[in-house]
C-alpha cells in the first residue's frame, strides 16, 4: 500500500535523516534540532510504502523577480529517495503533486537545483540560468581609482542595511530571489563567514556592497553589489588593495558581467556554469500576471502549449494584449474554438519556461525546432518578450 501526503511534525526527523544520507552530510544534535525547528514554513512531501516514508522532498514558498515584477514562486529542494525504493517513479508521482499544491497556492513558477538536467526536463523544469565562474590571480585584479569623495567602509552584516540595494540590483535580472530578513539571516549571514563592506559615493550615498571572506590566502566573494560604474569601480579598487594578504580571488557573476573587459589581462579562468532550472506551474494565471514589451502590440497571439505532468496547461491559449502592449490576458481555449485564420504558436512547458523567462529567445528556439509556427508570429512574440538577463545569486 503507498500513499503520497505532506508530512506531520512527528515525521520532520525521519526526512532529515534520509536527507542526510542522500546528500552525505552529517548533522549534529543541535543543528538537526535547529533544522526541524526551521521547516515549518515549508512544505515536505513524502511517498509512503506501508506507512514508511521511501521518497520525499520540501516546497519553499519564495517569491521571485520577473521582468521587474514579483512572482510568487515554489522552490524544490531536498528530492531524495531511499536506495532500495530507487527507480520506481515516486520522484516522479511527487511532482505531479507539488504542481497540483503549487498551483492552488498560487505559485506560479517553480525553481529547482537539478542534480541531472535531462531527469527534471521530463517533468518540465528547463535550464533558466547560467552563472561566470571567476578565478583571478592577484596580479590580474582590475586596478580602478576609486572616485573623488568616495568610500568603502566596513559595516555591520544588517539586512536592513544592504537589502535595498540588492533589491535594485536583484529587479535587473530574472530569477534572482526577493529576500527577507529571515532569508538573509538564516541563508546568507549563517553560513556564508567573513565581512561586509558598502561604498558609498561623494554625497554619501550608498550605492554598493560586497560580502567577501579571506582564508588561506584566498578571497572568496560571496555576493557584489554595484548600482553604477562608479560603484563597481570604487569595491574593485577596495578588493584589490588586499593584494598583499592574497593570492587569488574568487567569485561567481551574472552571465552579461564585462569584468574581463575592464581589466588590462581577462586571460583569467572564466567558467559558464548553468546552475537552476525553472518551470511555469500554471500558465494562465503566470501569463496574466506578465509585464510584456510595450512593442507586443495589440493584436492577439495564439500559444499552444503541451504539458503532459499539469493538464491544466495543455491546450490553446489567446493571449490578448491591452492598448499599450505590455500586458496580456490569457484565455484558454478549446482548439475547435481557435479560427482556422489563426497562426498557432506551439511548444512545450519547457520551452515556454525558458522563453518567457528570459534564457533563450524565440528566434532560436525555433531554429532549433522547439517553437514551431510561422516566421511572422515567431517574431511578434519574441519582440514581446522584454529582454533581461537571468540570474540567481542564491541556492536551496
Amino acid at each position: 500500500m503507498h500513499e503520497i501526503r505532506t508530512l506531520v511534525k512527528e515525521e520532520f526527523y525521519e526526512s532529515t535523516i534520509l536527507s542526510e544520507f542522500a546528500f552525505q552530510y552529517e548533522l549534529s544534535v543541535e543543528e538537526r534540532e535547529e533544522r526541524l525547528e526551521g521547516s515549518h514554513n515549508n512544505q515536505l512531501l513524502g511517498y509512503f510504502i506501508d506507512g514508511s516514508l521511501a521518497a520525499k522532498l520540501i516546497i519553499i514558498p519564495l517569491s521571485t523577480w520577473l521582468n521587474g515584477r514579483k512572482f510568487a514562486m515554489g522552490g524544490i529542494a531536498g528530492v531524495a529517495t531511499w536506495p532500495e525504493y530507487r527507480r520506481n517513479g515516486m520522484v516522479g508521482q511527487l511532482l505531479g503533486e507539488t504542481l497540483r499544491m503549487m498551483k492552488e497556492a498560487g505559485q506560479t513558477v517553480s525553481f529547482l537545483h537539478p542534480f541531472k538536467f535531462e531527469f527534471y526536463r521530463k517533468y518540465g523544469w528547463e535550464t533558466y540560468v547560467d552563472y561566470l565562474k571567476y578565478e583571478i590571480p592577484v596580479e590580474k585584479l582590475p586596478r580602478f581609482q576609486a572616485p573623488e569623495g568616495s568610500s568603502v567602509r566596513r559595516v555591520e552584516k544588517n539586512w536592513e542595511l544592504l537589502n535595498p540595494l540588492y533589491e535594485v540590483h536583484a529587479q535587473r535580472y530574472n530569477g534572482m530571489l526577493v529576500r527577507d530578513e529571515k532569508w538573509w539571516n538564516q541563508r546568507c549571514f549563517k553560513f556564508k563567514k567573513g565581512i561586509t563592506a558598502m561604498y558609498r559615493d561623494a554625497q554619501g550615498e550608498p550605492k554598493g556592497y560586497v560580502f567577501y571572506q579571506v582564508k588561506e590566502r584566498v578571497m572568496t566573494i560571496h555576493e557584489l553589489v554595484f548600482l553604477d560604474e562608479e560603484a563597481r569601480r570604487g569595491l574593485w579598487k577596495f578588493l584589490a588593495d588586499h593584494d598583499s594578504m592574497i593570492n587569488k580571488v574568487e567569485l561567481n557573476a551574472p552571465a552579461d558581467d564585462a569584468l574581463a573587459f575592464l581589466v588590462p589581462d581577462p586571460r583569467f579562468k572564466q567558467e559558464v556554469v548553468p546552475y537552476f532550472s525553472a518551470r511555469i506551474v500554471d500558465v494562465e494565471a503566470f501569463v496574466n500576471a506578465y509585464p510584456f514589451a510595450a512593442r507586443a502590440g495589440a493584436e492577439s497571439i495564439y500559444l499552444k502549449v503541451s504539458d503532459s505532468h499539469a493538464k491544466w496547461n495543455q491546450g490553446v491559449f489567446r493571449l490578448d494584449f491591452n492598448g499599450s502592449g505590455e500586458s496580456a490576458h490569457a484565455v484558454k481555449m478549446a482548439e475547435e474554438e481557435v479560427p482556422i485564420t489563426a497562426s498557432v504558436v506551439s511548444c512545450s512547458i519547457q520551452a515556454l519556461s525558458a522563453l518567457l523567462i528570459g534564457y533563450q529567445k524565440a528566434g532560436f528556439l525555433a531554429r532549433i525546432e522547439r517553437l514551431q509556427g510561422s516566421p511572422e508570429e515567431i517574431a511578434r512574440l519574441e519582440a514581446a518578450i522584454p529582454e533581461r538577463v537571468t540570474y540567481l545569486a542564491d541556492f536551496f
